[in-house]
């Protein structure tokens, strides 16, 4: 492994977008309220594999917020890149796990309110790569100006990850913002379901063509849960299964996974693709030895190659 950054200022990773707090029913009248966020799960996962990191977002001033900064501390995040607005917190209230059945409270909430132009100066030029997707690219204004941060960060030399991360809130008018990201992206990550969801088709194959599509020259990974996972770079595909393990949670895991990879590949470039794909199911597969979105150690990913 490199000591890629060991002295740097600034973050060599940075994630923006998708941070909120999940609100999950756990009896008919008790809610556990756990941090989260598709994008502030990636950032803490590439954090606690050794990498400077940041998730760049807005908060409010609750105590959801509250937690959530405080979680972003202990996980070691460049708090820079975190800011606090007087408004309302995101919610993603999750009513019913089995099946998932969830809705989002966030109107006019402290999320919509990031503003780049708030981050400390500089930091373009020292990040390595950006991660964007999940619901902070349909709320707007957000999405916009996420968007719009992503074209700039790849016209600086950034290389862009997206993960769409299919939500409820994707069902209508999603396509444009879809092959925008996707024409910016180095690397795009899907699941088997995202890719049944966007393109609503069982086709896979055909699902992930049309994804291909708008990004010929983009790296692919297609996760499928426990079975066989797809990294495809060109005419060059790479499949491999998870490690075998007890699982006791599987959220998080798709962030683990793509947080894995992007770990990989920063610190450890000379690696062939089936090793970049090794290390991404092992991180991901890591993540699901632990109850809600666990981010893992090196040591916990390494144990499972």
């Amino acid at each position: 492994m490199s000591n890629l950054g060991a002295n740097s200022e600034f973050p060599l990773f940075v994630s923006a977008g998708d941070i909120l707090t999940d609100l999950v029913r756990s009896g008919a009248s008790q809610w556990l309220s756990r941090p989260g966020g598709a994008g502030w799960n990636v950032a803490r996962c590439v954090a606690r594999l050794g990498l400077p990191t940041a998730c760049a977002g807005s908060l409010g001033v609750d105590n959801f917020s509250d937690d959530l900064w405080n979680a972003s501390v202990a996980a070691g995040l460049d708090m820079r890149f975190m800011q606090r607005v007087e408004r309302p917190p995101l919610l993603a209230v999750v009513h019913q796990t089995h099946p998932p059945a969830y809705f989002f409270m966030g109107e006019n909430a402290a999320d919509l309110a990031f503003d780049p132009l708030r981050l400390p100066a500089g930091w373009m030029g020292h990040v390595k790569w950006a991660h964007f997707g999940c619901i902070s690219l349909v709320r707007q204004p957000i999405g916009a100006t996420l968007a719009a941060l992503a074209a700039e960060l790849r016209a600086h030399g950034v290389k862009i990850s997206f993960d769409p991360n299919y939500r409820n809130l994707m069902e209508h008018g999603y396509e444009p913002t879809l092959r925008k990201m996707a024409a910016l992206a180095d690397l795009i990550k899907v699941s088997d379901e995202d890719l049944r969801l966007l393109f609503k088709t069982d086709d896979e194959a055909g699902a992930l063509a049309q994804l291909r599509a708008m990004n010929p020259a983009a790296t692919v990974l297609v996760t499928r849960g426990p079975e066989a996972a797809m990294l495809i770079d060109g005419d060059t595909v790479s499949e491999a299964r998870p490690p075998r393990i007890e699982i006791v949670d599987t959220v998080g895991a798709g962030d683990a996974s793509i947080g894995g990879l992007l770990f990989s590949l920063m610190t450890a470039p000379q690696r062939a693709w089936p090793e970049h794909l090794a290390f991404a199911l092992a991180a991901g597969a890591a993540a699901c030895r632990h109850a809600g979105a666990h981010a893992p150690t090196l040591d916990e990913v390494v144990a499972l190659l």
